[in-house]
């Protein structure tokens, strides 16, 4: 499918190779006054969450949105809702389908059950504001790492071209991206959170089953019953809720040894 007009107003730099493109973006912040996409044809020290590793071999997708927001930080980091969101309408634009998308707390989007992308937002900060927010982005177009690299627990890794048989460049899935997420920005600006979160609810992975999510001190398992309003997860749990700021989810099967998780 053609891919919408490039957003107004936001710029974007197009880089054969960089170490992190989070790392670049940051680089290049003082004298980049409005939005910008910093797009790699390979990172050499991508990483992931929790400083984790993350596999960038070229042909993959490695990119970051460079922002200035005004809004202190807990409002900032919503923005990996919004992130999502538009990574999964990108998705569906470049492959012409959104069957076997979802989305799973906190960043992540699955496809057929397994993890084809992901989110990291960094932040430098000025006092008790955010001076720079780096959206990283990381999604297998072509290559994705094999089930015995990634944690035990974890969803299996899988690209687009082994999900859908489609080889999508890096460039041309840009051109669906920044144009999803300028939509979704502008809605969280316009309206604020709750149309993202009920956005992000309708496409969640284990709505209402149960989950297991772990801390660096604590294992949760409980009914993933939503996100609440500043995006935390909400588990049912025998006394209870409980809200979760941040955690990593593992799926049942997933725990025991079954790679192949499903969702909704």
């Amino acid at each position: 499918m053609p891919a919408a007009h490039w957003p107004e107003g936001v710029g974007r730099i197009d880089l054969p190779s960089v170490d992190s493109t989070n790392a670049e973006a940051f680089r290049r912040a003082p004298q980049l006054t409005g939005p910008c996409w910093i797009l790699a044809g390979e990172q050499t020290a991508g990483r992931g969450r929790r400083a984790r590793a993350w596999a960038s071999p070229r042909g993959n997708f490695h990119a970051t949105l460079l922002m200035h927001p005004a809004e202190p930080p807990q409002v900032v980091a919503l923005r990996s809702f919004a992130a999502a969101l538009a990574l999964r309408d990108a998705l569906e634009a470049a492959t012409g389908t959104g069957a076997g998308l979802a989305l799973k707390w906190p960043n992540d989007v699955l496809m057929n059950g397994g993890k084809v992308a992901g989110i990291l937002l960094e932040s430098q900060g000025t006092g008790q504001g955010i001076a720079a927010l780096a959206i990283g982005i990381g999604v297998n177009l072509i290559a994705h790492p094999d089930a015995a690299q990634v944690e035990p627990g974890a969803l299996r890794p899988v690209s687009v071209l082994s999900e859908c048989g489609l080889r999508l460049t890096p460039a041309a899935f840009l051109d669906h991206l920044a144009p999803a997420f300028a939509r979704w920005e502008a809605l969280f600006q316009a309206r604020g959170f709750a149309p993202l979160r009920a956005a992000w609810l309708e496409q969640a992975a284990r709505l209402g089953e149960r989950i297991t999510a772990r801390t660096g001190t604590e294992v949760r398992e409980g009914i993933f019953d939503t996100i609440d309003a500043e995006g935390n997860l909400v588990l049912r749990m025998a006394h209870g809720t409980v809200a979760i700021p941040a955690a990593e989810v593992f799926f049942p099967e997933n725990e025991q040894g079954n790679a192949h998780a499903s969702s909704h």
